[in-house]
């Protein structure tokens, strides 16, 4: 159940009701993509770091350890610990990224696994029974993400098939959420809007699934590759469609900038990798811009890697100590890294929510829309 609390411009503050507890919204969830957050961080830090949803990898888990065993060993949550909402994507991603691996037909999608090459077969049903035996709060529908650029006749046949998966994938959820051995009987399905850059497709899709009354709908097909501005109309040519009294998610979105943006305009909920993934390079966010903590400048730094965050990081070790670390290559400056980003990313949706609520968020993102995007 969402509820908006408040409105400026397109911008919105709301919140969302789950089994798992409420999502203060506009959020960012945290990447757990085996079930574990990249550098080393667990779902107990996560509590430390603001977190309010962790998001894991349905083909991934299918693969390691099996979604049989995640059900055995009592759900998701119970085997990471992690006791708020967890959001499981639906496998429809690694159609597009192991585009040389698979072959796509109206019954699903034949895949080589990354591992070991063997074949596996995933389509509605079976991406909505290994979501269901991880448990999780949110499953995404199983879809096709097209690479831009594409062709417009593709780009418009691939949508009409995933409308077909997203009905089966709502018949299948429904049958399984009645199961007397289902983990989550509540488990919510949310569809995904495709359609690559092509507004007509975009538009007509998003009026298409809208008609089948899910709990929330996301926007795909995103940020691989195409201009942000390309993006950002895009999403404005959606957002209008999508239903008010439902959370809008923007997936594998993005940077600071890119989240700052996609609010304007509407969204609701992001998620990415790029917090975690830059910190194991040694890319800090902060409300002053992106620091390399490799840079020979830190070497004798001793202020913390953002003054005005509050971070275990930030409260407890110096730029200069990262630096050392990095430089020594010593695992700890990973995860202290990946801490503070993943702080940062939360605590900037917080910041977020108190200007919407404040009534001050156009002024707060003209103050920081550039700023925070800068390599000082």
């Amino acid at each position: 159940m969402y509820q908006l609390l408040k409105k400026e411009g397109a911008a919105r503050r709301g919140v969302f009701s789950t089994v798992h507890g409420d999502i203060q919204m506009p959020a960012f969830m945290n990447v757990a993509t085996c079930g574990a957050i990249k550098g080393a961080v667990s779902a107990l830090d996560l509590k430390e770091l603001h977190c309010q949803v962790q998001l894991c990898n349905t083909y991934h888990l299918h693969l390691r350890p099996g979604d049989e065993i995640v059900k055995k060993l009592g759900g998701l949550h119970k085997m990471t610990r992690w006791e708020g909402p967890i959001l499981t994507d639906s496998g429809g991603f690694q159609v597009f990224s192991l585009a040389k691996l698979r072959n796509i037909k109206e019954e699903g999608v034949t895949f080589a696994s990354h591992i070991d090459g063997h074949r596996i077969f995933m389509g509605p049903e079976e991406s909505m029974r290994i979501q269901s035996n991880l448990g999780s709060t949110i499953a995404m529908a199983f879809d096709e993400c097209v690479e831009n650029p594409a062709e417009y006749s593709y780009s418009k046949a691939s949508c009409e098939r995933t409308t077909r998966w997203l009905v089966r994938c709502k018949k299948e959820l429904d049958r399984l959420n009645c199961l007397p051995d289902t983990l989550n009987p509540h488990q919510m399905l949310w569809g995904i809007n495709q359609g690559c850059t092509y507004e007509d497709i975009r538009k007509e899709h998003m009026k298409q699934i809208r008609e089948l009354d899910l709990p929330g709908y996301a926007i795909g097909g995103l940020a691989v590759g195409e201009p942000a501005e390309v993006m950002y109309h895009v999403i404005e040519q959606v957002e209008p469609l999508m239903p008010a009294d439902r959370p809008r998610y923007l997936m594998g979105v993005g940077t600071p900038v890119n989240i700052l943006e996609g609010v304007y305009r509407g969204i609701d909920i992001f998620d990415c990798v790029m917090p975690t993934r830059n910190a194991r390079h040694a890319h800090i966010f902060t409300m002053q811009g992106i620091r390399n903590i490799k840079n020979a400048k830190y070497e004798l730094d001793e202020s913390p890697l953002d003054e005005e965050c509050n971070c275990p990081v930030c409260r407890n070790f110096s730029r200069a100590y990262l630096h050392h670390l990095f430089k020594a290559e010593e695992m700890l400056g990973m995860r202290l890294a990946v801490m503070h980003n993943l702080y940062f990313y939360n605590t900037l949706m917080e910041k977020i929510r108190s200007a919407l609520d404040e009534g001050c968020f156009e002024a707060f993102y003209q103050e920081n829309v550039k700023k925070i995007g800068n390599r000082i």
